[in-house]
């Protein structure tokens, strides 16, 4: 949830995540792979070295924006294959994404 209102679906939402992946050759392909599955469109992804991780040089948490509504199907679905990969995962929430 951003903020404190849990926004419903609009039917033009974004949804925000964190999440870390293993240091190992293609561990952020595996876990953007789900999105791919589900075909969920990532709008934005940002690295960032991990504060949790100061000793350990090269960890890293992922930002990631994705199309749609955490309660949208092909988003929930993704989410949950992610809960079992990723070895962090946080759901920052859904809001309506802005009209340009």
């Amino acid at each position: 949830m951003l903020g404190t209102i849990e926004c419903a679906p609009s039917g033009n939402d974004r949804t925000a995540m964190v999440m870390s992946a293993e240091n190992k050759p293609g561990a952020v392909h595996a876990l953007l792979s789900p999105l791919a599955a589900n075909g969920v469109s990532m709008t934005r992804i940002e690295s960032r070295p991990s504060r949790a991780m100061r000793d350990a040089l090269w960890e890293y948490v992922f930002f990631i924006d994705v199309q749609g509504h955490q309660n949208d199907e092909r988003v929930a679905a993704a989410l949950a294959e992610l809960r079992r990969q990723a070895p962090f995962l946080k759901v920052l929430g859904s809001y309506p994404a802005a009209v340009a």
